[in-house]
């Protein structure tokens, strides 16, 4: 009997072993950022806005991860346009798009839409740690 019942239920564990490692459809707050090799605008942004990106409270709600245009997309956001101009920097939560910045003039305007953007995102409910 408990053979059987092994042997029913190994087939269920490998496909949720195989669920969740996996990539999915993003369940978190980011920001993408569509780049390729050669853009200056992207070297630009990396060298006003890089560096201190990952310092910022803006990266605590919203972790950058890039995406090169010229290879093959991994992991799926549902975008409401297709992103034609590098760089492009999507906000995505829970795997929708919730609003871009379409190129990169300068850091100041950068920070301004983004703020913009941030405030669409659904505030989490912080842990209780009393």
């Amino acid at each position: 009997m408990a053979r059987r019942f092994l042997q029913s239920s190994l087939p269920g564990l490998f496909l949720l072993i195989a669920a969740l490692l996996c990539p999915t459809v993003s369940q978190s707050a980011e920001l993408l950022m569509y780049e390729r090799a050669g853009c200056v605008w992207c070297a630009r942004w990396d060298r006003d806005v890089g560096p201190v990106y990952d310092k910022t409270d803006e990266a605590k709600v919203l972790p950058l991860r890039r995406i090169n245009l010229d290879k093959p997309a991994t992991g799926s956001v549902e975008l409401t346009a297709p992103v034609h101009f590098t760089p492009t920097f999507v906000v995505s939560d829970h795997g929708r798009e919730i609003g871009r910045i379409t190129g990169y003039i300068n850091d100041d305007a950068f920070w301004g839409l983004l703020g913009t953007l941030l405030s669409k995102i659904e505030p989490r409910p912080q842990p209780d740690h009393s």
